[in-house]
């Protein structure tokens, strides 16, 4: 299921919608939180980290087909490197199975997804921290929420139907 979901990040990566001032959106932060919370907090983290190696070592997994070192240590590395925290977090939150927690497993991820793109952005770039933030996430909050409702909604509707089928066959 890892190597299944590091696949669909991959692909969802390639679904690309150009932003100003370069940094594109894509599904790849939809299915980081989905991986999470279908494979578990150690099992999503583990799997995210797994498509950031998998692209460090020059496979075009993220964004635009791209790979490889430059990608990681690009003005959006502190974005990729952070996948597998944001994975965690979301996984953490459905492991409680409460909406509450979910959702808030799921924010948490998010912010720490945006403190270490806008922290490496900026330093990559000696753009101050406000630029970075204006340049990297403010126009991404709207749609970073809806992924955060979508991937709560549907995350935990799969995972739910994948653990009583997990259930029912070993009765």
């Amino acid at each position: 299921m890892m190597g299944v979901f590091t696949a669909i990040i991959a692909v969802m990566a390639q679904i690309i919608i150009p932003m100003p001032y370069g940094v594109p959106m894509t599904l790849q932060t939809l299915a980081i939180p989905l991986a999470g919370i279908m494979l578990g907090a150690k099992k999503g983290a583990v799997t995210a980290l797994l498509y950031v190696l998998v692209g460090a070592v020059g496979v075009p997994v993220f964004a635009g087909f791209n790979g490889g070192l430059g990608a990681v240590f690009g003005p959006t590395g502190g974005f990729l490197m952070s996948f597998p925290l944001l994975a965690y977090a979301a996984g953490y939150g459905a492991e409680k199975n409460n909406m509450f927690w979910l959702y808030g497993g799921l924010a948490f991820g998010v912010v720490l997804n945006y403190l270490c793109g806008v922290i490496y952005f900026s330093l990559y770039t000696s753009n101050d921290l406000i630029t970075s933030f204006m340049a990297c996430v403010l126009l991404f909050i709207p749609t970073d929420i809806l992924k955060i409702i979508i991937a709560g909604l549907f995350g935990m509707r799969i995972r739910n139907l994948l653990l009583h089928r997990s259930i029912e066959k070993a009765n």
